[in-house]
């Protein structure tokens, strides 16, 4: 039986690193994962437990110190990250030298464009190596981007938002059903889990229970994703996040005019030649449309849509499992792609 593979997650403790770790415990091909606690983090007797009682009955989950010279000694191949967006920038350059390959869920290698980068405000210690990771760090949607994602040193994980709204546009866009010159605009909305684990005054108890709002308009950080996996100007795309008053799932409702007259047909058609053989898509048969509790707790991205009587305007409803699909269940679907296994491993 060939050996499992070894792997480390840094930042077990937040939501989606949580996520991964429940899924990476049940992956047939992998080890127990390695827990790491920050640098920063000066609790040494610290555990996983301490901050999700559920793993408490299941065996011990410790949280070793970043070392790199242990975790080659203890044969640690792939590194997850689910850290804050500073510190993978600062991490994955000394990872990368050790000869890790890493899947980084921030927004530390998402984005190419210096424009789109700005919103993150990043300052590099070496600028160089961080302009060379950049360069060759792959974008981990899997569904645009499997064939560079196997020999990949370094994946980016999408951002949640992004990677409803891209998955949802990028047929019909390469297809070039849509007028871009008349606009797209995307209505997203958000469980809380999506704003983090670090509490605020937004994400309180009190100011989301019986609530809905709009967030960061014109100004969100995965609108630079979207502008470049989809190939968009920024005048083209519109894009406003709300928050829900629910723990978790993301429902992004599109809105975009056609080029030409279609019918329903040729838009499933084109939805399902694009996605052919993907697993993790879902498309439904209009007018039946995606509802959020539809793909909970899975790794699915659901789309549907709704085609006007004048076959001009479309309406394109996509959800995900911001946790899941949208952070930790598409990391393992970018790591089964990296060691050459089918997409289904570990996420059934």
């Amino acid at each position: 039986m060939p050996a499992k593979l070894k792997t480390a997650v840094l930042g077990a403790t937040g939501y989606s690193g949580a996520e991964l770790t429940r899924l990476l415990l049940r992956h047939p091909r992998v080890e127990k994962p390695i827990l790491l606690r920050r640098p920063s983090d000066t609790d040494a007797n610290a555990s996983l437990a301490d901050t999700f009682p559920a793993f408490s009955g299941n065996g011990s989950y410790p949280l070793q110190p970043l070392s790199w010279p242990s975790l080659k000694q203890q044969g640690v191949e792939l590194l997850f990250l689910a850290t804050p967006h500073e510190a993978s920038r600062s991490i994955v350059p000394e990872a990368v030298a050790q000869g890790l390959r890493v899947i980084d869920l921030s927004g530390a290698w998402r984005l190419k464009q210096p424009q789109n980068r700005a919103a993150y405000a990043f300052t590099d210690a070496d600028s160089v190596t961080a302009a060379e990771l950049t360069e060759k760090a792959v974008y981990g949607l899997p569904e645009l981007c499997a064939d560079r994602i196997p020999n990949a040193a370094l994946v980016a994980n999408p951002g949640c938002y992004a990677t409803s709204v891209i998955l949802a546009l990028a047929p019909l866009l390469s297809a070039g059903l849509v007028d871009r010159g008349r606009g797209i605009i995307s209505d997203s909305k958000s469980g809380v889990s999506g704003a983090g684990k670090e509490p605020n005054s937004r994400t309180h108890f009190v100011s989301v229970a019986d609530n809905f709002s709009a967030y960061s308009v014109f100004g969100h950080r995965h609108l630079g994703e979207m502008l470049e996996q989809l190939k968009l100007n920024s005048s083209e795309l519109i894009f406003t996040p709300h928050l829900l008053p629910i723990p978790r799932g993301i429902l992004s409702t599109i809105y975009v005019h056609l080029s030409r007259e279609v019918k329903a047909g040729e838009i499933e058609s084109c939805f399902r030649g694009f996605y052919a053989g993907r697993r993790w898509v879902r498309v439904f048969v209009t007018p039946k449309l995606p509802q959020i509790q539809f793909s909970l707790h899975t790794n699915y991205c659901d789309l549907g849509f709704c085609l006007d009587d004048s076959g001009r305007r479309l309406v394109l409803v996509s959800c995900i499992d911001n946790l899941l699909k949208g952070a930790a269940g598409q990391s393992v679907q970018n790591m089964n792609l990296m060691y050459g296994w089918n997409e289904e491993e570990g996420l059934q």
